[in-house]
């Protein structure tokens, strides 16, 4: 059974020890939140809004709220959708999010580095094979776009390796993420070519390298605490 441990909750007990009177307060604020985080538009594919049960959590812990919305409180989570088409040339995905301040918890990334951030996850075979389009939050503001590659399948048999950072052909910066703002960011890969938008403006276009890993969109955060709803699509 998931349990939600931000928001609210008291430090060191888990969600059934709460009161039903500051269970049901703590489920309507979420609600309330959660509520005013947009549907998915822009001017790529159609997207469709994945639910948990759609969603294979590899890390961490994604709750869904009653609406539909979901709810990261972990320094750490990764998910990808499951069944997704693994072949498809095209693959757009997009996050609406609530950044609601750290994590109670730090995580350094596996490299050492302390990073706030959230971004999604194209063509996700597994963890050692993936593109990001991340939106640092924290120490510094900026999109950033990799590809990761390795013969390995597994974390632990690749950690840091195989990390390859996209320098784009055009980029902008996107205003920097602060605590209580509903913020958007959108990928769009058509082949090698990507471009990510935030808030509706295009902030990152260039080329992936010829070699891309497939598998499914996804998303990952570190650090940090969110009320999201994620959309993909394919084609």
């Amino acid at each position: 059974m998931l349990r939600t441990k931000g928001f609210g909750s008291v430090p060191g007990r888990g969600w059934r020890s709460l009161s039903t009177g500051l269970v049901l307060l703590i489920a309507v604020l979420l609600i309330c939140v959660s509520a005013a985080l947009p549907m998915a538009r822009g001017g790529g594919a159609m997207l469709r809004q994945i639910t948990r049960d759609e969603l294979q959590v590899t890390n961490g812990a994604v709750t869904a709220l009653p609406d539909g919305a979901l709810a990261i409180d972990a320094p750490s989570s990764r998910a990808i959708v499951r069944n997704a088409p693994e072949g498809a040339d095209s693959q757009d995905a997009e996050i609406r999010f609530r950044y609601l301040g750290p994590s109670k918890a730090d995580k350094p990334l596996a490299s050492g580095e302390l990073r706030r951030q959230i971004g999604l996850k194209l063509r996700a075979a597994d963890s050692c094979n993936v593109v990001y389009v991340m939106w640092h939050i924290a120490p510094d503001s900026r999109i950033a776009v990799s590809v990761k590659r390795n013969a390995a399948h597994r974390h632990a048999q690749c950690g840091v390796h195989g990390y390859e950072t996209i320098v784009p052909r055009r980029w902008s910066a996107p205003r920097p993420i602060h605590p209580g703002e509903v913020r958007t960011l959108r990928a769009e890969l058509r082949g090698r070519a990507l471009v990510a938008i935030a808030d509706g403006r295009m902030v990152w276009q260039g080329t992936l390298p010829r070699v891309l890993p497939a598998g499914p969109p996804g998303f990952r955060t570190d650090n940090a605490r969110f009320l999201l709803k994620y959309f993909a699509g394919e084609r």
